[in-house]
């Protein structure tokens, strides 16, 4: 076999817990994490964590396991699809922390060239780092191959010996570099395959000795026409309800706190046929009933949106579907369309609720694009997120102020609020000297905020917002909402749930000594998990 493809890994929770607190507990960092886990009979659990531990209590004679990367890593599909177009053979393992053995097995059982290890959502290294150790156990001849994300990022920060250094931790055998990676992983195959040359091969860094050889690097750009996934590679059981699709790459907007377009280059969409092509596919699957379209601006151009949605109710594929949505480049007849077609869920990058940190952040939508959207969304029952950045640089009381009364006054069933990244790979990171801005990532200061304020403004936040529900992080995100209506639990039940949780996650954060639910709320919160799981098809 040519390459075995690993998808997600989700480490211990408890230790990545012990490992952000080692950054102090009033860090930036622990404070964001930790309004996401509830200390719970000696461990902190996630959302979907405790409701595993707490529905399986209620219903023990049908224990369920509830996750958030419950389906067919979309990196699993785009890369098979890849591989096996270019005449390479594949296999993959979805979820590592869930089918070691089966991993094991095919490490020991088959004759595996490469094995590839994806980095889509990983912030550190642990996950990577574990699971190469998994695979140089089982495995000594398989060359490791890892890229995504991650290496991209990291490569982008760092170079020369701390580089190299980084690459020896992780423990690959190659690595690719660059915002895209599948006609290079290709590459490297067919190298190994023929003469084992990798130095043609541009966008690497591989072992060379005790040391490493960086290639030339290319810009990689892979056209989504040519390079949709090919559904037939994967059994019906393994795609299941539940599939994440793209219909676009990067991003047309400069937002000034976001690095994805300089980091993705060119953006690019597919035209309406092929999208009704991709749906086409996914309908004579027979098992999706829910499609998250990732692309960062699904809506944008407005003409193009509006004929996949006519399309799509056309149609009448009968699946649900959610997206991100540009607020500033819809209307209220759009919305109505959206709905039309299937749409449950918008994700709205809101930011603030300030005019000025929305021109500070080179945001194109104003307050009131985002609070018409909102009473549209409500109006025709399209649960709305909102996700808010506190702490940019400009930020004030006041323009904090303006945010809370943007939830309040909006009212979007959910929403979250993060502690700004201080990135330099960002635009504003150009600034820097007109902003005072000092430190970086979630330790920081500027002319008008520290991170130390921000984060106690965002705990404000978290507990006085009344209209809206706080939506957790690490291990919950908006896709979870229609994962766990898929699974038997109601929009109602998840509500109550998730303000059950964050009661919990608030009275552990009042009295830092607490170390389990008070009663009556874990009474609410097992009220709240008794639902009928359907069986799968």
């Amino acid at each position: 076999m040519d390459c075995l493809l690993v998808g997600f890994n989700d480490t211990d929770f408890a230790e990545y817990v012990e490992t952000v607190k080692l950054m102090g507990e009033d860090s930036g960092a622990f404070q964001d994490l930790r309004l996401a886990y509830v200390e719970y009979e000696g461990r902190p659990l996630r959302a979907l964590d405790l409701l595993t531990e707490l529905h399986n209590a209620e219903t023990p004679q049908a224990p369920q396991y509830f996750h958030n990367s419950d389906f067919l890593w979309p990196v699993i599909t785009y890369l098979g699809s890849y591989l096996h177009r270019s005449g390479l053979s594949f296999d993959y393992v979805n979820l590592f922390h869930r089918e070691k053995e089966r991993l094991r097995e095919k490490l020991v059982s088959q004759d595996v060239l490469t094995v590839a290890i994806t980095t889509t959502l990983y912030v550190s290294a642990q996950p990577i780092i574990e699971i190469v150790n998994f695979i140089r156990a089982h495995n000594k001849t398989a060359r490791i191959v890892i890229g995504g994300p991650y290496v991209a990022n990291q490569a982008q920060m760092v170079s020369g010996p701390d580089l190299e250094a980084l690459l020896d931790y992780l423990g690959g055998d190659i690595y690719v570099i660059g915002r895209e990676g599948e006609k290079t992983l290709s590459r490297v195959i067919h190298a190994l395959k023929g003469d084992g040359d990798l130095s043609a091969v541009p966008n690497l860094a591989y072992r060379k000795g005790d040391t490493f050889a960086l290639t030339l690097p290319e810009v990689e750009s892979n056209d989504l026409a040519e390079n949709m996934v090919d559904y037939s590679l994967f059994p019906a059981e393994a795609i299941d309800a539940f599939v994440t699709t793209r219909t676009a790459k990067s991003c047309p907007f400069s937002c000034s706190f976001c690095g994805f377009p300089q980091r993705a280059g060119k953006y690019t969409y597919l035209g309406i046929e092929d999208v009704e092509k991709e749906l086409d596919h996914l309908s004579r699957i027979g098992s999706v009933t829910t499609v998250t379209f990732i692309d960062d601006t699904f809506n944008v151009p407005k003409v193009r949106f509006r004929e996949i949605l006519r399309m799509m109710i056309d149609k009448g594929y009968g699946f649900r579907w959610n997206s991100f949505y540009r607020s500033d480049h819809g209307d209220n007849e759009t919305i109505k369309l959206m709905r039309e077609a299937g749409c449950e869920g918008v994700f709205l990058g809101i930011e603030s609720g300030s005019d000025d940190m929305l021109k500070r952040m080179n945001k194109t939508a104003r307050r009131k694009d985002y609070l018409t959207a909102l009473e549209a969304f409500n109006d025709v029952g399209i649960s709305a997120y909102a996700s808010l950045i506190v702490g940019f640089p400009g930020e004030t009381e006041d323009t904090v102020a303006e945010t809370l009364s943007l939830i309040e006054q909006g009212r979007p069933d959910f929403y979250r609020a993060q502690l700004w990244y201080a990135d330099p790979v960002t635009p504003i990171w150009q600034k820097r000297q007109e902003y005072g801005i000092q430190g970086e990532a979630f330790n920081w200061s500027h002319n008008t905020m520290d991170s130390a304020t921000a984060c106690d403004t965002i705990n404000d936040m978290f507990t006085s917002v009344k209209n809206s529900i706080w939506l957790p992080q690490f291990g919950f995100e908006q896709w979870s909402l229609f994962y766990l209506q898929r699974r038997g639990m109601s929009l109602p039940q998840i509500k109550d749930y998730l303000r059950g949780f964050n009661a919990a996650v608030a009275e552990q954060i009042d009295e830092p000594g607490r170390r389990e639910i008070s009663p009556d709320i874990l009474a609410g919160l097992r009220r709240s998990v008794r639902f009928v799981v359907p069986a799968r098809s």
